[in-house]
């Protein structure tokens, strides 16, 4: 932060670019925030703007791992540590997590999820999403092999499905969303348990 901005309390410009970015683009997307709009919102100069981030695309990559940051790692996976001992009661936890953020009035939806399907695989920003996405299956089964679960693999591939599947019905509007993945994600857990026979 530089000295002035320090003076008066202001947050950096970078700093403000990527927090009005961060705002824009998890509730609307990329393609319908204009960098005019980023400038404006933003209040800094176009040239600071062009000196802080090459493109508008540059910044989309900062916002997605800003929200892998303060989300999906910085929020939701040590939460759900934290409401259980357990390893299975964790990963069940993660719905807990999901359940209060989709009561909230300003529930976004994955913007993972929201900016490959509107990007598509093979944008940069597509692939950049499907690299976040894989970090939180390799949460998953970090998860399900401490709970020593068989085939984390396969396991951490059927819950993102349940991850995923909720939050889109929540977004239609179904509250219940995260209660019911929670429901399903039980059975799944006691599919993968460990035969005591394959354990020996």
């Amino acid at each position: 932060m530089t000295k002035s901005a320090e003076a008066n309390g202001r947050p950096d410009p970078h700093t403000r670019i990527l927090v009005t970015a961060y705002e824009l683009f998890s509730h609307r997307g990329i393609r319908d925030v204009g960098v005019d709009e980023l400038i404006r919102e933003s209040g800094v100069a176009k040239a600071t703007f062009y000196r802080h981030f090459a493109s508008k695309d540059a910044l989309a990559l900062a916002f997605l791992q800003r929200r892998d940051e303060l989300w999906m790692m910085g929020s939701v996976v040590p939460a759900a540590r934290r409401r259980a001992d357990e390893p299975e009661e964790q990963l069940l936890a993660i719905f807990d997590v999901y359940d209060e953020w989709f009561q909230h009035d300003d529930f976004e939806a994955c913007s993972f999820v929201k900016v490959l399907l509107e990007m598509g695989a093979e944008h940069p920003l597509g692939k950049a999403s499907i690299e976040y996405l894989g970090k939180i299956r390799q949460q998953v089964r970090i998860l399900a092999d401490e709970a020593g679960l068989r085939d984390s693999l396969a396991f951490s591939r059927s819950w993102h499905i349940l991850m995923k599947g909720c939050i889109i019905s929540a977004a239609e509007g179904d509250l219940m969303a995260a209660r019911r993945a929670r429901k399903m994600g039980a059975w799944l857990i006691a599919d993968h348990r460990m035969d005591p026979q394959l354990a020996d």
